[in-house]
């Protein structure tokens, strides 16, 4: 028991480190953003350690859902460089993490923005989404493929992108046959997507 408690902390440590998760600001319509940068999410070190749920949970519960209770919210999820195997943590553990959710604060999200999705990630949602995640999670979700269109509902003062997140958005601007799979990134890319939405052909045409 003793073991397990000492990783656990160490897990949330590592968390609070590499902040994937950041309550930052609020969007143009006055909600509190939840900002989740997948590529700091150090899934591969967490699996290592064993109880890493447990520990991504326990971060939430002291971190983050205290502050977003009973409060409308959004979250801002950056999909871009995220890895199989360095910082995707699986379907399954984020779909236990999302029915984890407090009711006070599941209640509260208004919106799912997802940032840099990719293909392989739009056609996983439209196809298997709505069978892996709730039906009241199901509609929120916004496809943003490009930072310009994130700021249409965001305060570019109220949250923080990180530079390679632009770097990426700028190198989509000239080589824009990555968003279809057409052409490699180079960073060979698990596309595996977090969250459905239920609007395929609007997604694929990339309109949050």
């Amino acid at each position: 028991m003793d073991n397990l408690e000492e990783r656990v902390s160490e897990e949330e440590i590592l968390l609070e480190k590499l902040e994937p998760f950041k309550i930052q600001g609020r969007d143009k319509r006055g909600r509190r953003i939840l900002r989740i940068i997948g590529k700091f999410f150090p899934a591969r070190m967490m699996k290592g350690m064993g109880g890493g749920e447990s520990a991504m949970m326990a971060y939430l519960e002291k971190r983050i859902f205290p502050e977003l209770e009973g409060k409308p919210f959004v979250v801002v999820y950056v999909h871009t460089y995220v890895q199989r195997s360095d910082n995707f943590p699986g379907v399954a553990a984020l779909r236990s993490v999302y029915e984890a959710l407090p009711p006070s604060v599941r209640d509260g999200l208004q919106a799912f923005y997802f940032v840099h999705p990719g293909l392989h990630a739009r056609l996983f949602l439209a196809t298997l989404g709505r069978f892996l995640f709730s039906a009241g999670l199901y509609g929120k979700v916004r496809y943003v493929s490009r930072l310009e269109f994130l700021w249409e509902h965001m305060r570019r003062g109220e949250i923080q992108i990180p530079e390679f997140v632009h770097d990426h958005d700028e190198e989509l601007e000239h080589r824009p046959l990555m968003d279809y799979g057409l052409e490699s990134d180079h960073h060979r890319l698990y596309e595996a997507p977090v969250m459905d939405s239920s609007a395929s052909m609007h997604s694929l045409r990339c309109i949050s």
